[in-house]
């Protein structure tokens, strides 16, 4: 996860003993143009710039960690609980220990992959249309998506619909991970950074990747009660 220096994450420690942390520290006050805490050359729990999200820390993560992964690994937002701030969170309590205490490893193993949430709303059927006619200017996402899906993947391959629940909670298998190389995760880390959409657009454009990162086609929708069956173990 990543943490501003506003977000209290000790509860990862007290509420998840089970669980080994990697948590990263954005920050905040250092000049971009003078950072030199590039996870591509360092094993730093710290970000290079306050760029592009939690997909940041997420990438950073893998690029350091790619030949010595855990065999299953959680990216989840650094807040425990609670409504509103974790309101994406799929439980009663809205809760990341009751989503990692319950979630089912084996699935995970499996699968490969895991969105932690399921319920549809927002993000499924069809959250990103990258060819929408006639665009809708308040969806930056999807008039960056052709050019970020060409330069990410080097092909011209864009998806009419991209579509998972939001909202970049997942897990996902070690060996699903090194499906793709390490340099391929270097290339979109490298593209995160220096790319000049805004935060909060690039963010979002791999919001609705990670599933295809990991293995998924492009609409992944599960039915509710089967996503809790799989991912929760709650049939």
């Amino acid at each position: 996860m990543a943490k501003l220096p506003t977000d209290d994450t000790d509860w990862v420690q007290t509420d998840l003993p089970d669980w080994q942390a990697a948590i990263y520290d954005i920050d905040t006050e250092t000049p971009h143009n003078i950072s030199t805490l590039d996870p591509m050359t360092n094993s730093t729990l710290r970000t290079l710039r306050n760029k592009g999200m939690e997909a940041n820390a997420y990438l950073a993560y893998i690029v350091q960690n790619y030949n010595n992964l855990p065999s299953t690994i959680a990216f989840i937002h650094p807040h425990k609980d609670g409504y509103p701030i974790a309101w994406h969170t799929d439980n009663q309590e809205h809760s990341n220990v009751v989503s990692l205490q319950s979630l089912n490893i084996n699935f995970i193993q499996s699968n490969g992959y895991a969105n932690l949430r399921c319920v549809n709303d927002p993000g499924c059927p069809h959250e990103v249309m990258p060819f929408r006619d006639p665009p809708e200017e308040h969806r930056t996402i999807e008039a960056a998506m052709p050019d970020a899906w060409r330069e990410l993947f080097n092909n011209t391959g864009v998806p009419h619909i991209l579509a998972t629940p939001c909202c970049a909670q997942f897990a996902v298998s070690s060996e699903q991970v090194r499906k793709r190389s390490l340099d391929e995760y270097q290339r979109y880390y490298t593209w995160l950074m220096e790319t000049p959409l805004k935060d909060e657009t690039s963010g979002r454009v791999f919001e609705y990747l990670w599933h295809i990162l990991f293995g998924q086609e492009p609409v992944y929708c599960p039915a509710y009660e089967k996503c809790y069956c799989d991912v929760y173990n709650r049939c």
